[in-house]
């Protein structure tokens, strides 16, 4: 499994959701949850600045679910690679979580769990590798600083003696 990352998958992974737009904080629809694919330099926008500044971008909407941001298996499979991340159906969408949540204090024994995160340990319900696409990110990550580590350390090493 190797997941080439776009540039803007870890600016939506880092993003704080839904905060209060500063230009439209009295509008009725003004929590920032949406996430701009076309801008470098997104931050989360809400309803009305993606009607007046990505009009014609590729936006995803982030939703939430007891307390952590999801986004539909629909909209984000279009433009990413999401094998291997658990699934949910919340409010009959099927959507992914962003990033790792904590384990519930119930879980904390593996006992009888088959299925677990292959980077944070957090059991999941169906044979699935990663609770959430930044788990999937960070696995691809690891990947590859063990693949490519070695070759830039010699490079490193080229560098510095000369």
């Amino acid at each position: 499994m190797e997941m080439l990352v776009p540039p803007w998958l870890e600016s939506l992974l880092s993003t704080a959701f839904f905060t209060i737009c500063p230009r439209h904080r009295e509008a009725p629809r003004s929590e920032c949850n949406m996430f701009c694919l076309d801008c470098s330099s997104s931050d989360a926008f809400c309803f009305y600045c993606r009607s007046t500044q990505h009009r014609d971008h590729p936006v995803i909407q982030i939703r939430r679910s007891s307390y952590h941001d999801v986004v539909r298996v629909a909209e984000i499979q279009k433009v990413l690679d999401i094998s291997g991340v658990q699934t949910y159906v919340i409010n009959s969408a099927r959507v992914l979580f962003l990033n790792e949540r904590p384990q519930p204090k119930s879980s904390t024994s593996k006992g009888g769990v088959s299925h677990l995160c292959e980077i944070c340990g957090r059991s999941l319900l169906d044979p699935f590798r990663f609770c959430s696409l930044g788990c999937k990110v960070s696995s691809s990550l690891l990947i590859f600083l063990i693949r490519f580590l070695p070759t830039l350390s010699k490079l490193s090493r080229i560098v510095i003696e000369n």
